[in-house]
């Protein structure tokens, strides 16, 4: 498993990324809209920041009228997603998606439940 990218909620993804952009001299690598967000990946040379903008209501959304900007979730990226959920049910660790799913990018993804990570919303990404 390597790092892949850090996911942070925010009102404004172009703004932030512009920002990001100045500030860090980083690029922006990816644009799309996916389950009702603009989602902006910035490519940070040994991962990316994935920027989450909603435009519906979703899980994105929730989370900022709870709590704010800021980051959402860690994601590792994996070569075997399927491995890597079975290995979490070895280890007792609760699954949001018990079976990969469509995520940005065209990527696999699987999230597993942070009261069992650490308190961290934790993201598997299979490319």
């Amino acid at each position: 498993m390597h790092f892949e990218h850090a996911g942070i909620a925010t009102e404004n993804a172009r703004e932030l990324a512009d920002l990001y952009t100045d500030l860090f001299g980083i690029e922006n690598v990816h644009e799309e809209e996916f389950d009702g967000m603009r989602i902006i990946f910035l490519d940070c040379g040994n991962g990316y920041f994935e920027l989450l903008e909603p435009f519906e209501d979703g899980t994105i959304a929730q989370y900022l009228e709870q709590n704010g900007p800021g980051i959402h979730h860690l994601a590792l990226r994996t070569d075997d997603i399927e491995g890597a959920l079975e290995t979490a049910r070895e280890h007792d660790v609760r699954l949001i998606d018990e079976e990969p799913r469509p995520g940005a990018w065209g990527h696999t993804v699987a999230f597993l439940h942070p009261s069992d990570t650490g308190g961290i919303l934790l993201e598997l990404v299979e490319h």
